[in-house]
């Protein structure tokens, strides 16, 4: 039952996280004699918001069976909801995972590392056009 609560929780942060402020982020990348412009889609803005392959149950399959408590987060009693930032680009990799909102640091590195070890993504789309979409997801972590 408390899984199913937890289950449900997630769903709804992960809903409200990827329906917030629709904008475009543009991020210009290159070495300063040329730049090329990047444009990143708030999940808002699409018409497809990527997804983990096999869904939010196979989200939570994957957090639940990738994440490893710190030792010293877990012998401190310490536990939280580590909130980070992605982008998901058309090809599906994951990059630019940022902390948005952390816990203590051995929690956030914690959260960074799941998310950089997760499968490619099913694409966003506008369209019928995969493009880079900017995600926030939250990683629990409870005692």
């Amino acid at each position: 039952m408390q899984l199913v609560n937890r289950t449900k929780l997630l769903l709804i942060l992960l809903i409200c996280t990827f329906g917030a402020n629709a904008q475009i982020h543009r991020v210009y990348t290159g070495n300063g004699q040329q730049s090329n412009e990047l444009t990143i889609y708030d999940s808002g803005y699409v018409d497809i918001v990527p997804q983990f392959p096999g869904g939010e149950r196979a989200l939570m399959k994957f957090i639940n069976e990738t994440r490893v408590y710190p030792a010293e987060a877990y012998n401190n009693r310490i536990q939280g909801r580590v909130v980070c930032s992605f982008v998901v680009y058309p090809d599906g990799s994951i990059n630019g995972i940022s902390v948005m909102k952390g816990v203590e640091e051995t929690l956030d590195r914690e959260a960074v590392r799941i998310i950089s070890e997760m499968p490619r993504w099913i694409a966003g789309c506008i369209g019928n056009e995969a493009v880079p979409v900017s995600c926030v997801l939250a990683i629990p972590f409870r005692l």
